[in-house]
């Protein structure tokens, strides 16, 4: 069987003959291009502007979780209504919660709940509307979706990476179908897949840890190429372009660099170690380490903090075991491996309570908290009624209103925005739309609102193509 993809080194174009030194130059190419088993949009930083130092994480909770079983409790309800969850009171005077997130109640001052989240262009499968804040990113509907860049890719390019050395979008992906990729923003902008340059712990697609941690390969060099030998094939390659610029000059498309802006990244990832010791999880203080657990998904925020200190202005985590359509897709008892909200969600929650609690208070006490948005959201909500598809306690997908949090970023915490019905299906006030979630994220990394950039034949697409506005409430 053949087997092909994209090849990290394809700029050098190393079978086209040319210069006067044609065999050895060639050779040269080819030579280089030889360390191309990793894909280059997956190693490069982002090749634009300097980043301002403000970052975000995103926790990404695929599958779409129950705002009535989280951050919209509904306790005066019937049962049908009102799910298997009490509720408990917040730091937040009048706020409730769920009963299974102490943690996040305690301190409720340092997260904004938005209970009036409009997701009704959203679905799933791949993930991508709310992550792009563009309608036209349905798959199900449209199949030019994938061209339309994950929010993350935009602040890749119209931000840029913190430091040189970092990637502008990076993410520990869990399934392809679960994060929206870099589209018309060019695969430059696609997300560093860091989960494949880390050694992580090995979860099957129920969350069962197998005892076994992978093997990071993204940022290794084939056949065990010593660093000392890419090095001298890239100062080989400037010598050659300084003779020919001598001898040639620079007049032909044909003279262009052999070792552009772009390959200059993809080298720079190799050689340096900036990358690699930000995701060296056991670099990282045993009292931290502690402090979040060993769990999959806390290690993934661990390394994502480190990320961000060492300069990535943008990291996802896609907080998921299964690769379809996601564990927080909580059907019904009767669906596995999803299970319904007693035996599928409810496991959940404790450990989402202590990541994202853990995380903010960990930015908090590194002065970083200032500087980084923490974002806690899924695809849409889910059903007001228990009892989906068969099941005793299940809910279906809900795009009429979700709920999710904010924290950091230097912005206004500590209060409810927007609220749901009394039974918890529909918005009551306050609608907020991707658009407006996503102006909020780009007017923390001072991103131009009335941004462009180019389609495949050169259109101007739009930041926020549906509109959007940040919130004033918490953005003043």
């Amino acid at each position: 069987m053949s087997h092909f993809h994209p090849h990290s080194f394809d700029f050098l174009r190393a079978r086209l003959p040319e210069g006067l030194v044609i065999s050895r130059r060639n050779l040269l190419k080819a030579s280089v291009a030889g360390i191309g088993g990793i894909t280059l949009p997956r190693l490069l930083a982002n090749s634009g502007p300097r980043g301002s130092g403000k970052s975000l994480i995103l926790l990404w909770m695929a599958g779409g979780p129950s705002q009535i079983d989280t951050l919209d409790p509904k306790p005066d309800r019937p049962p049908e209504n009102r799910g298997p969850f009490g509720s408990i009171q917040t730091q937040i005077p009048g706020v409730i919660v769920c009963e299974h997130l102490p943690k996040l109640a305690a301190m409720a001052n340092r997260f904004s709940i938005l209970r009036s989240v409009d997701c009704r262009h959203s679905n799933h499968e791949p993930n991508t509307v709310m992550q792009t804040a563009n309608h036209k990113a349905e798959a199900r509907t449209n199949p030019e979706s994938d061209k339309y860049p994950a929010m993350g890719a935009l602040v890749s390019k119209f931000h840029g990476p913190n430091h040189p050395a970092m990637p502008g979008y990076a993410a520990f992906m869990r399934s392809r179908s679960h994060l929206a990729f870099g589209g018309y923003a060019g695969k430059v902008h696609d997300p560093f897949l860091a989960n494949e340059a880390a050694s992580l712990p090995i979860y099957d697609l129920v969350g069962k840890d197998s005892g076994r941690m992978s093997i990071p390969g993204q940022l290794s060099l084939p056949n065990n190429m010593p660093v000392s030998r890419l090095g001298q094939r890239r100062s080989l390659l400037e010598k050659f372009d300084q003779v020919r610029a001598d001898t040639e000059g620079q007049s032909s498309r044909r003279d262009a660099p052999l070792l552009t802006e772009t390959g200059q990244k993809a080298m720079d990832l190799l050689l340096g170690g900036r990358v690699r010791l930000a995701l060296n999880y056991e670099q990282e203080p045993l009292v931290v380490r502690e402090k979040f657990g060993t769990h999959l998904w806390c290690r993934q925020a661990v390394l994502a903090r480190r990320l961000v200190e060492a300069g990535c202005p943008f990291v996802t985590l896609d907080l998921s075991y299964h690769t379809a359509s996601g564990t927080w897709d909580t059907h019904g008892d009767n669906i596995p491996p999803y299970g319904g909200i007693s035996k599928g969600l409810k496991p959940l929650l404790p450990l989402f309570d202590h990541l994202v609690t853990t995380l903010v208070d960990d930015l908090a006490q590194r002065g970083l908290l200032e500087t980084t948005m923490v974002v806690a959201m899924g695809e849409f909500g889910r059903t007001p009624q228990l009892g989906t598809q068969g099941s005793t306690d299940g809910r279906n997908h809900w795009p009429n209103v979700m709920s999710m949090l904010l924290a950091g970023g230097g912005m206004r915490h500590g209060q409810v925005i927007g609220s749901s019905t009394k039974e918890g299906g529909y918005i009551n006030d306050r609608a907020i739309l991707p658009g407006d979630i996503a102006a909020t994220i780009y007017h923390h990394f001072g991103i131009p609102l009335d941004s462009t950039y180019p389609d495949a034949i050169l259109r101007p697409l739009h930041l926020l193509p549906d509109g959007g506005t940040p919130i004033r409430e918490i953005c003043g």
